[in-house]
């Protein structure tokens, strides 16, 4: 077999598309998509265009490979090559093409990857809906949270709604705050339940106040730097393990310490999970906030110790958040409902009433 045909084979066909972005001016292609883009997609597309084809091409083009998008969809490149082909013959145009040793999307194809993702997002919305409309038991369901409330406080909750419902499904996306009002605002989760911070974009969104979860301060049992209390003045000589000063949960921090007359301190480790963070408390690298659920577990064994703060109360508000224009099956609601009745141990109902953060 010569050097070359080896090499086309391990490119796949999307890899070899032409050199050129397209063979058509970025105006051509944006004509053929038109000003009002779906619906001339949508005459295009016939019933041999299925979801499958939009799936894999979606994966392409996030991979910006074929070998790889093969390897995450368990299918043989020739099939994903076929597939991708097909969407192009239907849609008239070129939407990959070589960009170095890699792929790249054209003019055309970014448009159509648009439309593509949106369409499965909506499609697999809709199968969640639809799955739990008439039977309250039977359904599926997906909650976007961010790191500490999706890793500590909210999979015991989860759990208690499980076991009621056995018959449904219910799956938990942990990511950042941001990412999690971006999958709910597209429709990949029903709703999200996580930590909302002041300048956060909640456009189009509805914030429900759910729970304060208490902020603790705390150091290793023994720990060099501080004893079982401190005040505000001590506060700010202490060294401070935090996450990124960039994230939602360091601002929340940093707001609540403003609030109770604490202006300054002094960070000495970054570190972007509460698990590293525990590490750094034990070996006393310094001190570091906790919501409460994340250190109960810490608290009984008497690794770490809370350390009371004289004078101040800490605590983040968590909120369910979903979108205003969202329709809920029958078991989704009974997931919102149960969240919203639920009383996580060593947790207050949110006391503030002006809605959100």
């Amino acid at each position: 077999m010569s050097g070359s045909k080896k090499k086309a084979e391990r490119m796949g066909a999307a890899e070899q598309a032409p050199a050129k972005r397209a063979e058509t001016p970025s105006g051509e292609s944006r004509s053929r998509l038109g000003g009002d883009g779906n619906s001339v997609l949508m005459r295009r597309l016939d019933s041999q265009l299925s979801l499958r084809k939009i799936e894999v091409f979606c994966k392409v083009a996030e991979l910006q490979s074929v070998s790889q998008a093969a390897q995450q969809l368990f299918i043989s490149q020739p099939v994903v090559t076929a597939h991708l082909r097909n969407l192009e013959e239907k849609l008239g145009t070129p939407l990959l093409c070589r960009e170095g040793r890699g792929i790249a999307l054209t003019l055309a194809g970014q448009r159509v990857f648009r439309w593509a993702r949106e369409t499965i997002v909506r499609t697999r919305e809709l199968e969640r809906d639809l799955a739990g409309m008439g039977n309250v038991e039977v359904g599926s369901a997906v909650v976007a949270s961010s790191m500490s409330i999706g890793s500590y406080l909210l999979p015991p909750v989860v759990c208690d709604f499980q076991l009621q419902y056995p018959e449904g499904l219910v799956e938990v996306i942990i990511s950042n705050p941001k990412a999690a009002l971006d999958v709910v605002r597209s429709g990949e989760a029903d709703f999200a339940v996580l930590l909302v911070s002041p300048d956060q974009d909640t456009s189009g969104l509805a914030a429900y106040p759910l729970w304060d979860e208490p902020l603790l301060l705390m150091s290793a049992p023994d720990s060099r730097w501080v004893g079982d209390t401190v005040d505000r003045h001590q506060m700010s000589r202490l060294p401070f393990i935090s996450t990124s000063n960039s994230t939602v949960m360091y601002q929340l921090e940093e707001g609540q310490l403003r609030a109770n007359g604490v202006t300054s301190r002094r960070t000495v480790l970054y570190l972007g999970h509460p698990e590293a963070q525990k590490e750094a408390v034990r070996r006393d690298v310094g001190v570091c906030f906790f919501t409460r659920s994340a250190v109960q577990e810490n608290l009984q064994r008497g690794d770490m110790r809370w350390v009371k703060a004289l004078d101040c109360h800490l605590s983040l508000p968590v909120y369910m958040v979903y979108r205003e224009d969202k329709d809920f099956s029958q078991f989704q609601l009974s997931l919102r409902t149960f969240l919203e009745s639920a009383r996580p141990a060593g947790l207050s109902r949110f006391r503030h009433t002006g809605g959100q953060a």
